[in-house]
């Protein structure tokens, strides 16, 4: 459902509800004369009207205004969430909506509506923790996929999944880099370098986030980059001070400041950035 459905339905809903309260409230103070009516029913009439135009208000808060497309730098990640992987690109992550999460629990994903996507889905979206399983692409459809289907244009798992495909290679990010001779190295880069290329190259401010060693702060580790799209899929400037916090259990993602599970956060400035070469 798009974004004005969604709020036509909403206005319907308490129109149709404060109609049925006056039908209500005449019943209920047609015993008083007319001064009495006005003194005693209509504020509370008006409480209940209140209180159903700020429910409306407080659900349209989760209609997401941008959309995180998410890559990580998988050596990095699997360093510090223990898996295993020799995959030299940058992967997906995910795409995530900046409102809502758990949308609709009854909405299940069903590999059989990508199946055509699935040999992508392998390559550039792949389970880091076990390459066979679609585990990784049902959570991200789970906490994600239902809240951005919100928009028609994301509004099937075909739609979710395909539009971030497509906006993962057309992006291109990982040949970008090459492209600056930003590559996996034992030697480390200055991170306004990398932050400068990324800006100028898609003309927009990324959020680029590290990992940080509590034994050795005299660098950080390159792990996750992010470039965030308006509801017409046009690259924007993406909130920096938002970063992501890692399912517990198998080290995913959701909004937080800080990923606790991964222990990834916003770069440092000042911090020279290890890029770690594929082991």
């Amino acid at each position: 459902m798009d974004r004005v459905k969604y709020f036509n339905r909403q206005k319907l809903f308490v129109r149709e509800t404060v109609s049925h309260l006056r039908t209500i409230a005449s019943f209920g103070c047609d015993v008083f004369d007319a001064r009495t009516t006005m003194r005693l029913c209509y504020p509370l009439l008006i409480c209940l009207v209140l209180t159903m135009s700020s429910s409306f208000i407080i659900s349209s808060k989760h209609m997401w205004t941008k959309m995180i497309l998410t890559h990580h730098w998988p050596t990095t990640f699997c360093s510090m969430e223990h898996c295993q992987s020799n995959i030299s690109q940058w992967t997906l992550h995910g795409f995530w909506p900046d409102g809502g999460a758990f949308c609709n629990s009854s909405w299940h994903f069903n590999s059989s509506e990508i199946e055509d996507l699935l040999p992508d889905m392998k390559t550039s979206w792949p389970d880091l923790f076990d390459p066979l399983s679609n585990d990784f692409w049902k959570y991200e459809w789970k906490k994600h996929g239902t809240c951005a289907a919100k928009a028609i244009s994301l509004n099937s798992q075909h739609k979710y999944f395909s539009k971030a495909l497509d906006l993962y290679h057309t992006l291109d990010l990982d040949s970008i880099l090459k492209k600056f001779s930003i590559t996996p190295s034992p030697q480390y880069y200055n991170f306004s370098y990398i932050e400068g290329v990324i800006e100028n190259f898609y003309h927009v401010k990324p959020k680029i986030q590290c990992g940080h060693s509590t034994k050795n702060d005299s660098f950080q580790v390159l792990g996750q980059i992010e470039l965030c799209f308006n509801s017409s899929f046009a690259l924007m400037d993406c909130e920096k001070q938002v970063s992501t916090e890692s399912d517990p259990d198998r080290g995913w993602d959701y909004p937080m400041n800080v990923d606790k599970g991964s222990g990834l956060s916003v770069c440092n400035h000042d911090v020279p950035v290890y890029y770690p070469p594929v082991e």
